[in-house]
């Protein structure tokens, strides 16, 4: 399959995604038409898991800001050692197109062996040691290797806290592989291989451009990255943002339950069926519920989400911009509490050399 056939599909797979519309490039304006450049530009693709944000303009903008700043910026860390980071919190999320997407970065990247157990769910096997500590550090099995600097494991913090969030907009909107089903299956191998050298960068573009998407706020960014860094003010300004939208379409008693169930969460899948968010949900008063079940489902437990769900929160939000704002705010409620637990994981001895 043709490259241009390829990004010709990409572009068009913003016509796949779920229970939304997702503004299409031709009629992109403003704040989404400056969104959808710098993702051509600096990700080499128009990626449905950020595109599917464009009903709500400050929404995309934080989910590119902090895609961009923690994965795809220049930092002291490579870009591998990033992709290894997406694809394994991707696999601990059970998010088949995730996987597959940063799978294939990290092949392409030069190091099929390792992208064949992360896409295979074994990472266990995976040869490189560093490699395999990383990857299990993410899926938050162990430690980071002995030797991370603190500004490694600060951008290693910022990639995981992403995907925490990418992941479960992905499993609301979006199928199990970043192809679409109009790639026929004969072609699929080739499709993969052309998507993968998309996805294997040239020089990083410098951190920082992508600010200006956002104001700035003033607020402090996670207690994970080094104060005055751009991944704080990155990530500041995006959950300003984020905050603002779930504000705007989720009453504070929805708020606080989700973060109170994501303090007392260990983080482990929390069963079979949706029983577990009955007890909790019965504190609301019925007009809540249908919100207040699709945001506890996103935060601890995405792939439970289905049509149903989707209906019944969207009866009192119709439009498409109010159900990316819910989705999204429970999302990061998730990504937040997830990776400031990953940030207080040790990481061994901290000396000067590098793994980029």
């Amino acid at each position: 399959m043709a490259p241009g056939l390829v990004r010709f599909a990409l572009r068009r797979a913003v016509q796949d995604v779920k229970h939304v519309e997702a503004v299409r490039p031709r009629r992109a304006k403003g704040q989404v038409r400056a969104v959808y450049r710098q993702l051509e530009r600096d990700f080499g693709m128009l990626a449905p898991p950020i595109a599917l944000h464009s009903p709500s303009p400050p929404v995309l903008a934080a989910a590119w800001l902090v895609l961009r700043e923690s994965l795809v910026a220049a930092g002291v860390s490579s870009r591998a050692d990033r992709e290894v980071v997406a694809a394994a919190v991707s696999a601990a999320n059970a998010c088949p197109y995730c996987v597959e997407v940063h799978a294939m970065a990290v092949g392409a990247l030069g190091d099929p062996g390792t992208a064949a157990a992360l896409e295979a769910g074994t990472p266990g096997e995976i040869a490189d040691p560093d490699a395999r500590e990383l990857a299990g550090w993410a899926r938050g099995a162990g430690p980071l290797p002995p030797g991370v600097p603190a500004e490694a494991a600060a951008e290693f913090t910022a990639v995981a806290t992403a995907f925490h969030y990418l992941n479960r907009m992905v499993a609301v909107f979006l199928g199990d592989s970043p192809l679409p089903d109009r790639v026929p299956a004969s072609a699929r191998g080739k499709a993969k291989a052309v998507l993968g050298h998309f996805l294997r960068p040239g020089q990083a573009p410098p951190a920082g451009r992508a600010l200006e998407l956002l104001p700035a706020t003033g607020v402090d960014g996670p207690d994970w990255a080094p104060p005055g860094s751009t991944l704080a003010d990155a990530f500041a300004r995006a959950g300003v943002a984020v905050e603002a939208a779930g504000e705007r379409v989720l009453p504070p008693r929805v708020r606080e339950l989700v973060r109170r169930e994501l303090k007392a969460w260990d983080g482990r899948p929390p069963g079979l069926g949706r029983s577990w968010a009955d007890a909790p949900l019965a504190e609301l008063p019925a007009a809540e519920r249908p919100a207040a079940r699709l945001a506890l489902l996103v935060a601890k437990a995405a792939y439970q989400v289905d049509d149903e769900v989707v209906v019944a929160a969207r009866r009192d939000r119709a439009d498409d911009r109010g159900l990316i704002e819910l989705v999204s705010w429970a999302a990061h409620a998730a990504a937040e509490e997830l990776g400031s637990r990953l940030s207080l994981r040790p990481r061994g001895e901290d000396v000067s050399r590098g793994r980029g």
